[in-house]
């Protein structure tokens, strides 16, 4: 299912980034601030692939669910930077907000991550096995980490989006305002007209 939406999301980046209008106002995010965007991202990505190899491994069967679709965020996110770094004006479209929202995913995934760790520690310790206990520490606090580091980025994302929202909202505005002004000059042109007649 989440391959269809990446399938939809390189879809509508490629058919609305022509539009993008980034570079005819100064409200729409730039090409500079969306890779930098990437890149925070690409850093995120980069700290959380390794923990969810340990996820698979500490949490067994039991997190295998969990850690597929984790992977399946991951992934999505991989093929919305790479369409992305090839064309950065494709974040001005719908495309930039399925691309905050797999990073909102992601930043919840590892929370969940984090706290399921603590809670298979506290199982553990309470049965009286200290065995696993480091390892399940360092997975907690590792996602814990990269969680808050999708959160920062995910806020980062909104904050572009929602600039590019308000500019494409301006730029309707002002489309409107141009189109009724050629309306009224139309008008008074065929009033004036009429009156010659």
């Amino acid at each position: 299912m989440l391959i269809r939406y990446v399938f939809v999301f390189v879809l509508l980046a490629f058919t609305y980034a022509p539009f993008g209008h980034a570079q005819d106002t100064a409200a729409f995010p730039s090409d500079t601030e969306i890779r930098l965007l990437l890149t925070q991202a690409d850093r995120a990505i980069q700290q959380y692939k390794p923990l969810l190899d340990e996820e698979a491994v500490q949490l067994g069967k039991s997190g295998a669910g969990a850690v597929a679709q984790d992977r399946q965020v991951v992934h999505a996110l991989e093929t919305a930077l790479s369409t992305f770094a090839k064309q950065p004006q494709a974040f001005n479209s719908a495309a930039g907000f399925a691309f905050f929202e797999w990073l909102d995913d992601a930043s919840r995934n590892a929370l969940l991550c984090s706290t399921t760790s603590m809670n298979q520690l506290s199982d553990k310790l309470m049965r009286g096995s200290t065995k696993e206990g480091t390892e399940l520490v360092h997975l907690s606090q590792g996602c814990m980490d990269v969680s808050t580091l999708f959160y920062t980025v995910s806020e980062n994302a909104g904050s572009l989006y929602e600039r590019y929202i308000k500019a494409e909202e301006a730029l309707a505005q002002k489309g409107f305002n141009v189109a009724q002004k050629c309306t009224d000059v139309l008008k008074q042109k065929s009033d004036a007209d009429a009156k010659k007649q």
